[in-house]
């Protein structure tokens, strides 16, 4: 069984800006987003974690990005 994903319909304010940022940056709403749009503060504290570990910076990028395909690898992440 799946959870099924927010429309853009019925989501809430904070969650179609969301989505609107999505689709600017990747061309399509993240799955993840469309999960957490269930709950407006669970779908915040989503973005605040992605927010500050966008911006962290004791590891170069190039490192970040190789341990995020990573952890998607591991997980069977399509994104």
């Amino acid at each position: 069984m799946r959870i099924e994903g927010v429309s853009k319909s019925r989501a809430s304010l904070f969650v179609r800006l969301a989505y609107w940022f999505s689709q600017r940056r990747f061309g399509k709403v993240a799955e993840p987003l469309k999960l957490t749009g269930h709950h407006s503060w669970v779908s915040f504290g989503y973005g605040m974690f992605e927010f500050a570990s966008e911006r962290a910076q004791l590891v170069e990028l190039r490192l970040k990005d190789l341990a995020g395909i990573k952890a998607a690898t591991l997980v069977g992440c399509p994104f």
